[in-house]
């Protein structure tokens, strides 16, 4: 053994003379013992002379450093992986990006293969392991890596992939020994074409099992991504058959997982950029009865990514100070109207719910003695057959349920009860409290899940139901219930069936494209990609959409192309065609509305705001005007090149109705005004936006009592502008009585 504590010296020279294969065998028995020498950054810390503010911040390193990762990244860069390098290239350095912002302790290393050059320790150790180079050692994530992976060399030669994983072990074997078990990995990337070398003895199955049994013994896992279809080119498929056999001993004789991808878009979500360690939500009873309860445990199967948080930071601090958080603290001061110059403590301060017209104050010590106080716990309500829960009822993030570790009757129960629910097509219906002091109680639905590997148990999945006041109910009719000539004829139903199966995205005999386990958030992709560019150039403009990201969100060009025909026939099977007696009618409205020219005392003013009218369907309009604001206000939300118009729309109408009756002299304003308010109401109607109306109305009501605006308020009764119910729109909280009877209000009297 040489003194680097590494793989070497002349007892392994013999072994690799005598096992042949560039000391493939002989790498993995020569390994040192624990302790033989100090890691260097041990020795650098182990001084009694340290300073206790020293010493305070080697802790904060090391708590924080406990968990990190070891990853070394095997890549296949042969002449057989030429055109899918760039592909390798984007998905390697967005996983170094991803720790450098929320894993910056882990530790990363590259090694290539199917190099025209060779450099590497094991070579000028033991000999062997042509073709294969050690790009960058082991180290803490750096900007560095990432510049290497955008710009990776293109290799003259065929690669061993075997000869790759051996160096990488002995890497990580050198810097951390029999330490960090658990957090090493292996990540090997290849398209697996290239035979692998004969050993001098024994086979190739069993140096790969000798290989995977070194594996667990020092505690490491590796990740195999295999490039097919596409992204493969013609290959001996006998070669391949052998090593995928290869690869699949590795699954079965250590923790190792193969993933094989046939496109760009899958092999960038292939590669876990980010490892999120799981935690429980819940650990203890599953109760099915007071006398039966199952220990199980609960974890998130399913959650949505959100973007990274970011934080207000100050440059106020000195550039010298090492310990400086630069971080930014804001505090809140509440002041009175009536003296605005005295800040009021929190103990004068409550919080109020508005209940109709009045603001009810709730202390916070009601609120916490009115909060619903559920016991924890998990309790089966019953079961019922899977057809009755349906998939738009599930609401939320998805839960898994498995036994508790080791405890082998738990494992049994769980699994009987997932079998007999499978068997019998049923799901059970629990309630569920996750901790204590939660607030609400949530119920949903347990569906078993059947393991198709025996090395792991069987599983329930659990989604939250919705109550009553979740549920949005949208009735629309049936296509039935239309007469017969406007009701879809065969051909019609012919041209979207054809579409249906031109646009099938799991084609047979093809893997099907945008499986969710393979495909990654194309925003947080360009994020990411974006916040590296910006690192480097502080003015760096926002770059284009990655060609591969398009592919998910946009629907790929070739296929439109090759099944034009079929969109074609679709479009001729379903044309639209202007009805004229609806343009008519909207002529008609506005003629009704400002009268001929004769009937108008002002002249030639209806015919010039005709004009403007028409003349706005084809400008975007983006205010409400005072010459025709209820047509402003329908064309803002008619607008549909942004969500937020609707809202704008809706504030701009009640900005303008207001000051229409604030501005009203001796009632002048009044039509336009309840014209507006009307044009309001249907509005927010066919917008479900019930409550921004009521609540509007309501203030205007208050608004015109304050100001003896009673000419208005006789106007709203006058014209019924009310309300809106609930029989108008699902979502008002406004039942049909309050309705009729919020305009009858006892006047003052004079």
């Amino acid at each position: 053994m040489n003194e680097t504590g590494g793989i070497g010296g002349e007892e392994c020279v013999a072994a690799s003379k005598v096992k042949g294969n560039g000391g493939i065998e002989s790498a993995l028995e020569c390994i040192h013992p624990a302790g033989t020498k100090k890691n260097p950054e041990e020795e650098s810390f182990s001084s009694n002379s340290t300073p206790s503010s020293a010493r305070l911040t080697l802790f904060l390193f090391f708590s924080m450093a406990r968990n990190k990762e070891a990853l070394v990244l095997l890549l296949d860069v042969g002449p057989s992986m030429h055109s899918v390098i760039p592909e390798i290239e984007k998905v390697c350095s967005m996983l170094v990006e991803k720790k450098l912002i929320f894993t910056k302790y882990d530790e990363v290393g590259v090694v290539l293969f199917g190099t025209e050059d060779t450099d590497n320790e094991l070579t000028e150790e033991v000999g062997g392991y042509q073709h294969v180079v050690v790009l960058k050692n082991i180290k803490v994530v750096e900007g560095d890596i990432v510049e290497a992976l955008q710009q990776l060399p293109r290799g003259a030669t065929h690669g061993d992939f075997l000869d790759a994983i051996i160096v990488g072990m002995d890497m990580l074997i050198k810097k951390f020994g029999e330490t960090n078990k658990g957090k090493k990995r292996l990540c090997l990337i290849t398209n697996a074409q290239c035979p692998i070398k004969e050993p001098f003895e024994g086979t190739k199955e069993e140096q790969v099992t000798t290989i995977a049994k070194q594996m667990t013994v020092h505690g490491m896992r590796m990740e195999s991504i295999i490039l097919r279809g596409k992204l493969s080119q013609d290959a001996n498929k006998k070669i391949m058959d052998e090593n995928d056999q290869l690869l699949r001993i590795f699954s079965t004789e250590t923790s190792a997982r193969s993933t094989y991808v046939e496109n760009p878009v899958s092999l960038l979500g292939a590669l876990r950029t980010r490892n999120i360690t799981p935690s429980t939500i819940f650990k203890g009873d599953l109760e099915l009865s007071p006398k039966l309860k199952i220990k199980v445990l609960v974890y998130k199967k399913t959650a949505e990514e959100k973007f990274p948080t970011l934080k207000k930071f100050s440059d106020k601090a000195a550039s010298t100070d090492k310990f400086a958080t630069h971080e930014v603290k804001v505090d809140y001061e509440y002041k009175s109207s009536q003296e605005p110059d005295k800040v009021v403590p929190p103990d004068q301060r409550i919080k109020g719910y508005r209940y109709g017209p009045q603001i009810v104050p709730i202390s916070q010590a009601e609120w916490d003695a009115v909060k619903f106080k559920p016991e924890k716990g998990l309790k089966l309500l019953g079961f019922t057959d899977s057809s009755n829960v349906l998939r738009h009822q599930y609401m939320k993030d998805v839960n898994v349920f498995i036994a508790e570790t080791g405890n082998t009757k738990a494992t049994l129960a769980l699994s009987s009860l997932v079998r007999a629910m499978k068997e019998m097509n049923k799901v059970a219906i629990l309630r569920c409290v996750w901790r204590h002091g939660q607030a609400n109680v949530v119920i949903g639905v347990l569906t078993p899940n059947l393991s198709d590997k025996e090395n792991i148990p069987d599983s329930l999945y659990f989604n939250a139901l919705p109550f009553a006041e979740d549920v949005r109910e949208f009735q629309f009719p049936s296509f039935s219930n239309f007469p017969a000539p406007i009701q879809p004829n065969e051909q019609q139903l012919e041209a979207a069936a054809n579409l249906v199966k031109m646009l099938d995205l799991a084609p047979q005999g093809k893997e099907e494209v945008l499986l969710p386990d393979f495909t990654p958030n194309p925003v947080l992709e360009r994020f990411y990609r974006y916040l590296e560019l910006k690192s480097k150039h502080a003015d760096a403009a926002v770059p284009p959409l990655d060609d591969t990201l398009k592919k998910i969100t946009e629907p790929d060009d070739e296929l439109l192309q090759q099944n034009k025909s079929v969109i074609e026939n679709f479009r001729r099977s379903f044309e639209l065609k202007e009805n004229p007696r609806h343009k008519k009618s909207r002529r008609l409205l506005r003629e009704e509305r400002y009268g001929s020219g004769e009937e108008n005392s002002k002249g030639e003013i209806p015919a010039l705001a005709s004009n403007l009218i028409e003349d706005k369907s084809n400008v975007e309009v983006d205010n409400i005007g005072d010459l025709t604001p209820v047509q402003d206000f329908e064309a803002m939300f008619a607008r549909r090149d942004n969500p937020d118009w609707v809202v704008k729309a809706i504030d701009a109408m009640k900005n303008k109705i207001h000051d229409l009756i604030e501005d009203s002299h001796e009632g002048d304003n009044n039509l336009k005004a309840l014209e507006c308010l009307a044009a309001l109401r249907k509005g927010c109607i066919n917008e479900q936006e019930p409550k921004q109306f009521n609540n509007f109305l309501r203030d205007i009501w208050s608004f015109c009592q304050e100001k003896s605006l009673h000419d208005f308020c006789d106007s709203l009764s006058s014209k019924g502008i009310t309300l809106i119910p609930k029989s108008e729109a699902a979502d008002s909280e406004v039942t049909e009585d309050e309705a009729r009877s919020f305009l009858v209000k006892s006047q003052p009297k004079v």
